[in-house]
């Protein structure tokens, strides 16, 4: 069975698609570690929070008094030696036979070197690097293990070295001995015993403990403006720690993962039921629903990059960049709602999250602020700058208040915000990116649009002179109206400059441009001179396009005749032939209808200022009765059923251009002529 979708459906479905894929990729993003979100230092006040213990745990002993604890234990240390006795034998055989070669009377002095050899290897001879760092352990003892498993302590100062071995036997050895090279046959007979020694040692601290007491549950630990002693210190410290081994377990369950989807599903659902209640216009645009989501992936994607893979600050993100970037396509209050929207779900990345989130919301609010209209590159910079104040007071508010003392403020923190600061300025090459994209379009745009010495606007101008000032007139008009209702005045003036453009095709058909010549259409019957003026309108949207001029534009080409009719003709028509049925269609401009305040503006000012050129007499009765005419006929055909303009706004707008006209039309006063002298 074959399910077919309306086109509402199928925009639904892709929304809500959107919306899951948004969620999905935030909930991959979110780092995987365990984090303890609170910072903390000894002499600081707790800026948190009241903290209770929600389980039972052991406070963990400092690092320092664990090391002091060790000390103290292995003070009764000794390291463990393996002593050789086959290498007395091996030696003084040795000895004895190099002797008889050298022809000494070995018998003679046979018992003076058994019996010394005898002493200083069962005392055992050690290398000078371990005899060394025994002295700098200050190890007083060793244990040394015999054959027989046997374990007997020696004291170091008892053992030997191959140098003072040496000296302790020609210290009182015959002359003739002594005359020999003995050092070579005293060499070590202690080796270090590197697997007892361990095993030793690890008997010695198993005992240690490395708690100091206990932490029930629901015992208070800390309060908000409290100093952290050194006693909170440890049980934080030991909440820490148990917090990030059972955090590690939850994880493996995934119910952490459950809770983080519920907690971006609220805040994402929180996002979108805004524009859908109150920004109609953004909801209704899938470009635009794409366009804000990405941005808000963008800025989370960054953040969790910089946490996973980069041991620098998150801080150095520009987070910024969010507001600014949505501000410049659509209103500040939609780009301060995504800003603190994103800002909240980064906050359970970070640690101190409550910094964070004052920085962040703060910083947000001077940049929508401080680019009320981007018109220039320079306000980039200025932004940037007030951005990087704001970062810069706050921080060292937070500092003073925590910190109570001007030395130990940490400047470090501020070196990663200017650098974010001036990430601010990538905005301008991701503004254009974004237009060209997703065929946005920004006041920078829309500025560069108005520039009359522009190649379009000249052929227009020297092409049909008499409908280009028209323009400039329709235009002046529709942006001090825009600006009494609160419309956006730039894209109305540049809609207005570009409205009428399709009439540089056939110029001479429209009697602004004809100078008191003959008007060709009048040797046209009525229809097919109705079809010759309404085709300026599709000629206009021809000459756009080729111009690649924005779709925003062209709406206003296409809307600022709506569905209305070229009334001239049609009227000539119904009078000449009474007798016959017009051909609506003939006569009817294609439309669509005026589908925003701007283009609605726009027709209203089109329709005044043509037919305020016809007035006889410039009289306040003539001009208001002609602005209340033009207008409220607009409303009776239902020019305006489609654009979100209500009877204020329009009434608002009569009174906007009656006082314009009057002033373009006010009457002046007549110079007096200078009567010549008579004789």
């Amino acid at each position: 069975m074959k399910i077919n979708f309306t086109p509402l459906q199928l925009q639904y479905i892709a929304k809500s698609a959107l919306f899951i894929c948004v969620i999905a990729i935030i909930v991959q993003l979110f780092p995987i570690e365990s984090k303890f979100k609170y910072q903390f230092e000894v002499g600081k006040p707790w800026s948190y929070e009241l903290i209770t213990a929600s389980f039972d745990f052991p406070i963990y002993k400092s690092e320092q008094q664990l090391k002091k604890e060790q000390e103290e234990i292995l003070k009764e240390y000794t390291p463990y030696y393996q002593i050789d006795t086959t290498i007395q034998v091996q030696q003084l055989n040795k000895l004895q036979a190099d002797l008889k070669k050298k022809n000494v009377d070995v018998i003679r002095y046979k018992s003076y070197i058994e019996k010394t050899f005898k002493t200083i290897y069962s005392k055992g001879i050690i290398s000078i690097d371990e005899y060394n760092k025994l002295q700098d352990e200050g190890k007083k003892n060793i244990s040394t293990i015999w054959p027989n498993r046997l374990t007997r302590i020696l004291s170091t100062k008892d053992i030997y070295t191959p140098k003072t071995a040496y000296e302790t036997i020609i210290k009182n050895a015959p002359e003739k001995i002594k005359s020999y090279d003995l050092h070579l046959y005293l060499i070590e007979n202690l080796k270090y015993d590197s697997t007892t020694s361990v095993l030793s040692k690890s008997d010695l601290l198993k005992n240690l403990s490395l708690s100091s007491g206990m932490v029930q549950a629901g015992e208070r630990i800390i309060d908000r403006g409290e100093i952290v002693t050194p006693v909170s210190f440890l049980a934080l410290n030991s909440l820490k720690i148990e917090f990030e081994k059972r955090k590690a377990s939850i994880q493996q369950s995934g119910i952490v993962v459950i809770g983080e989807i519920i907690m971006i599903f609220g805040l994402i659902s929180l996002f979108y039921l805004y524009i859908y209640l109150f920004r109609p216009r953004i909801f209704n645009n899938f470009s635009n629903l794409v366009f804000i989501s990405l941005v808000i992936v963008l800025i989370i994607g960054l953040t969790s990059l910089t946490i996973r893979y980069t041991s620098s600050s998150y801080y150095i993100v520009p987070f910024a960049l969010l507001p600014i970037i949505i501000r410049v396509f659509f209103d500040p209050r939609t780009a301060l709602f995504a800003h603190v929207i994103t800002m909240l779900i980064i906050s359970f990345m970070v640690d101190n999250s409550f910094q964070f989130i004052l920085l962040q919301i703060t910083s947000g609010m001077v940049a929508v602020s401080s680019l009320k209209d981007m018109t220039q590159r320079s306000q980039l910079a200025q932004s940037a700058l007030y951005i990087f104040l704001s970062y810069v007071l706050m921080f060292l508010a937070l500092e003073f208040i925590s910190e109570g003392d001007i030395l130990r403020i940490h400047w470090q923190p501020l070196i990663h915000v200017a650098i974010s600061s001036a990430f601010v300025l990538l905005a301008y090459l991701l503004i254009y990116i974004f237009e060209k994209i997703f065929g946005l379009m920004s006041s920078v745009t829309l500025l560069e649009l108005t520039n009359i010495n522009s190649d379009l606007l000249l052929r227009f101008s020297e092409a049909a002179p008499g409908t280009f000032q028209h323009t400039l007139q329709v235009s002046n008009l529709a942006t001090e109206a825009a600006k009494k209702i609160n419309a956006n005045s730039l894209l109305v003036r540049t809609g207005a400059l570009y409205h009428d453009i399709g009439k540089m095709k056939h110029p001479e058909y429209y009697t602004e441009n004809q100078h008191g010549g003959k008007n060709p259409l009048l040797d046209m019957d009525h229809e097919e001179a109705a079809r010759t003026v309404i085709s300026h309108v599709a000629d206009g949207i021809e000459i756009a396009k080729k111009s690649h001029l924005p779709e925003q534009i062209i709406n206003f080409i296409g809307t600022h005749h709506g569905l209305g009719k070229a009334k001239y003709f049609y009227n000539s028509f119904i009078n000449e032939f009474p007798d016959r049925t017009p051909n609506d269609e003939a006569f009817t401009y294609p439309g669509p209808l005026p589908n925003n305040k701007e283009t609605a503006i726009l027709m209203m000012a089109d329709a005044v200022e043509a037919r305020s050129r016809s007035l006889g007499v410039y009289t306040d009765e003539s001009i208001n009765e002609m602005v209340e005419s033009m207008i409220n006929s607009q409303i009776a055909d239902g020019q305006f059923k489609e654009a979100p303009i209500t009877f204020r706004d329009v009434e608002t707008v009569k009174s906007v251009f009656k006082e314009k006209i009057k002033n373009i039309y006010h009457s002046r006063i007549v110079y007096p002529t200078a009567k010549s002298k008579e004789n």
